[in-house]
């Protein structure tokens, strides 16, 4: 068994036995749905799917909103509003946030539809074409009446409401000017470019469902002067150059699948491949999607807030320093380059670590950890076993491409982690 085998083995045996498996979600053992729930969440959860699409589609113009606003943010806002449209009709769960006043026969379907619609034309005014135009295509498949335009007076309502209170969610803020630190660990941008890092301040947005951004902030990494620093990065070192002779040709494969398409979205499109698949309701999917992007939103957060804290350089960094004998442990290389150009942040917590440990959580308590899956990026498709096992070689797969080091990525597993669980509970 290889070393990556053997990896994804025991972590898929930890979740095992950590007690994560639960029933295909949507199964016929949990549709003990009342006939009044039923009716009312009448509506298929594909128009969810293509709400998430066209979010996605949105995202892919990189001018479609500032690049100081995180797009974990607009899935939770999007996905939170179409949940809380559906339960304020069905009433078959807790709202999110709100609960708005719903007349007699209003439909749910189009309170989704319309809550979405709403809020995406609240964030990107100058996609409002597209936007109307997938409304009025998914409107059109509904006969006028009573119903619909109550349904669709719920879901603006929502909308509204929920557009209103993130408003001062502290996404806009401006960030002050980062001045980077000099000593032997302290986070200074990268080559070959050297961009100014990103989202420096997102830590201290207001949360969707955690108290704050630091709830679960994770402990100190080791210092850069310790014997498992020196450790850790050697073996980035060795596997993460690129022109690494150790790393396989499967490992160099996965780490560009994974640094080609924004995590968040290859998640997001591996819930729309669920839905889709199984049949889900309007009620499961709406379920499933809110689940997962407000547990991605404040993974973001709370990620973020632990980067500006610990503000660690990155692997290129310290090979290329060294020579400058802050570990013993390390025999610099001044000409050290990473397969895959480094992200502009700091290293701890790692980002791919965090967002896919936090979906895999939020897929395994909702589908249960066996499941087969084809995840996608970028035209390229890789076959897992299990949420876990592509949640994995996400994190495995930034040690291949240069970027993080396993302590990185065993914080990111853990905070990841401890979100989802959190906002499973209390969503």
């Amino acid at each position: 068994m290889s070393g990556k085998q053997k990896t994804l083995a025991v972590l898929t045996g930890t979740v095992l036995a950590a007690g994560l498996t639960s029933p295909a979600f949507g199964s016929t053992a949990t549709a003990t749905q009342s006939p009044t729930t039923s009716t009312a969440a009448a509506g298929s959860g594909r128009s969810v799917v293509e709400w998430n699409r066209e979010l996605i589609g949105i995202l892919s113009d990189p001018k479609a909103q500032p690049s100081t606003v995180h797009p974990t943010r607009s899935f939770a806002l999007l996905q939170a509003a179409e949940y809380d449209a559906v339960v304020s009709i069905t009433r078959a769960d807790p709202p999110y946030v709100f609960s708005v006043s719903a007349p007699q026969g209003a439909r749910a379907d189009v309170a989704a539809d319309q809550a979405a619609h709403d809020v995406l034309v609240a964030l990107y005014p100058t996609k409002r074409a597209g936007v109307d135009q997938q409304l009025s295509s998914q409107l059109s498949a509904i006969a006028d009446g009573a119903g619909k335009q109550a349904g669709i007076g719920v879901g603006a309502a929502v909308a509204r409401q929920l557009i209103s209170l993130r408003s001062t969610d502290g996404s806009s803020t401006k960030a002050p000017p980062f001045t980077p630190g000099s000593l032997p660990g302290d986070y200074r941008p990268t080559p070959p470019a050297f961009p100014a890092p990103v989202f420096s301040n997102w830590g201290s947005v207001k949360p969707f469902v955690l108290t704050s951004g630091s709830q679960f902030r994770p402990a100190a990494p080791p210092a850069v002067s310790t014997a498992a620093y020196a450790s850790a990065l050697n073996e980035v070192k060795g596997l993460g150059s690129k022109t690494s002779t150790t790393r396989t040709p499967d490992q160099t494969a996965a780490a560009k699948f994974w640094a080609a398409t924004p995590v968040w979205n290859v998640w997001n499109q591996v819930a729309q491949g669920l839905v889709t698949s199984q049949n889900a309701s309007l009620a499961q999917a709406v379920k499933v999607f809110a689940r997962l992007d407000l547990s991605l939103a404040d993974t973001a957060i709370a990620m973020y807030d632990a980067k500006y804290v610990y503000h660690v350089w990155r692997p290129v960094t310290a090979i290329r320093l060294g020579g400058a004998h802050y570990n013993p442990g390390i025999v610099g290389d001044p000409n050290w380059t990473p397969l895959l150009p480094t992200a502009p942040d700091p290293s701890y917590p790692g980002a791919h670590g965090a967002l896919s440990q936090a979906a895999a959580t939020t897929l395994t308590g909702l589908y249960g950890a066996q499941h087969q899956l084809a995840v996608t990026s970028n035209g390229v498709t890789r076959t897992f076993a299990g949420f876990q096992a592509a949640a994995t070689e996400a994190w495995l797969s930034r040690v291949w491409g240069g970027q993080h080091t396993a302590v990185d990525n065993q914080a990111g597993q853990q905070l990841g982690t401890q979100v989802a669980d959190f906002v499973a509970h209390h969503l």
